[in-house]
């Protein structure tokens, strides 16, 4: 390692190995290293999702998220098509069950026309039922191309390919330090140190931390919202065909607890959105009290918690009452019960926030000369990864001057 990379990648979930991957297939002449620091690929955001297939329908139009979302969508498709990885177009339906509901259901589906959603479909409550005979809802909107897939499988797809380039992927190498000299950075893990030409951080609920080791300031900083699923037993999983959502709370970036068809089969019920009391807080027990104290003293959290620390307390209370849990599922599919569904897994989600309070509603990409930092990808990033990397290596190529 002693003769220097041109890029180093900070980070091995789906984002950073699109990047490598798209990096490679474009430059092929640059050396490229990725540096994770778990023993896997995948191991947090990436292979703790649901592996929905989003469409783009919720995003603001013109926003990165919205064009990335469907351009992702379907090169997604594309990628998992070309290396035989299983993927299926289930569908989703987005359920309104009262009238209050319907001025945000058709706002969803304008986004979702704007943004260049195909087949989208408003159904009345009858269409409804045939597409999912137990959900509940007077009207929904129909999404026919919403997918399903293993974005685990697909990382460590990307990851070969990576390899079979002639790159290199370090497991087990937590960045610790990043310095500067003349010509290259300075990357230091607890094993070994190394230099690159150029950084790109993709390393998701730890970004704004590895940006500012790099001397930028994100202007951000990354609070952890852990989701928690219940699956439903096996002899219940004909209650739900596809994907089930309900109208989400236009004022937050996450989209209610629903139920999701899985790529291996099953059906999961969830996520819920509850603070986490460390960054890779998976459990309710866990905690980390520098993690705690740097969201609970960091002033845009408390401007967060001021504003809506009724919604955060609901959630919290729904986090340890499987009772309330269901109540808000049967919502959805009224003939849910609290004995047709076991423990499942969490994720714990990356969320951006601001100074002012405000939860950022976009992807965050930070381009300097030297290096490149991704400060905020929460979903649809998995879907959209392979566009969100083309946007990467767009700004890799004007930034470090790449050439062919």
């Amino acid at each position: 390692m002693s003769q220097p990379f041109d890029i180093g990648i900070i980070g091995g979930g789906i984002v950073g190995l699109a990047t490598a991957y798209r990096l490679s297939q474009q430059y092929p002449g640059l050396k490229i290293v990725i540096i994770e620091k778990e023993n896997r690929l995948a191991a947090h955001q990436t292979g703790h999702n649901s592996g929905v297939i989003h469409s783009g329908l919720y995003y603001k139009p013109g926003s990165t998220k919205a064009s990335t979302a469907v351009r992702g969508a379907n090169m997604m498709k594309q990628f998992c098509e070309a290396n035989s990885i299983p993927y299926r177009l289930c569908g989703k339906v987005v359920v309104a069950t009262n009238e209050g509901e319907l001025p945000a259901l058709d706002e969803l589906h304008r986004r979702g026309v704007a943004n260049g959603v195909k087949d989208l479909k408003i159904l009345s409550r009858e269409e409804l039922k045939e597409i999912e005979p137990y959900a509940a809802g007077i009207r929904a909107l129909h999404v026919p191309h919403a997918g399903i897939v293993d974005y685990t499988q697909v990382s460590e797809k990307l990851g070969e390919h990576i390899q079979f380039a002639g790159n290199q992927i370090l497991l087990g190498s937590r960045v610790i330090s990043i310095a500067k000299n003349s010509e290259n950075w300075i990357l230091q893990t607890p094993h070994t140190e190394f230099q690159v030409r150029f950084i790109i951080g993709c390393a998701g609920l730890f970004s704004d931390r590895i940006a500012r080791l790099g001397g930028i300031d994100p202007k951000v900083k990354i609070v952890p919202f852990r989701g928690e699923y219940y699956k439903i037993k096996p002899d219940m999983n004909y209650l739900v065909k596809g994907l089930i959502y309900p109208v989400p709370d236009p004022r937050f970036p996450f989209l209610g607890v629903h139920f999701t068809n899985l790529i291996h089969g099953g059906v999961e019920a969830g996520p819920n959105a509850v603070l986490a009391f460390k960054r890779e807080g998976y459990k309710k027990s866990d905690f980390n009290l520098v993690d705690i104290i740097e969201t609970l003293t960091y002033r845009g959290f408390l401007k967060l918690a001021k504003k809506n620390w009724r919604m955060g307390f609901d959630e919290m209370k729904r986090s340890y009452s499987k009772t309330l849990f269901v109540k808000a599922l049967q919502k959805l599919v009224p003939e849910i019960r609290s004995s047709d569904l076991i423990t499942g897994g969490s994720g714990v989600r990356a969320q951006a926030l601001l100074p002012n309070g405000n939860l950022a509603d976009d992807f965050i990409i930070i381009a300097s000369s030297h290096a490149i930092h991704v400060c905020n990808a929460p979903s649809p990033a998995a879907t959209a990864s392979l566009a969100i990397a083309d946007t990467i290596v767009q700004k890799a190529a004007e930034c470090f001057n790449l050439s062919n």
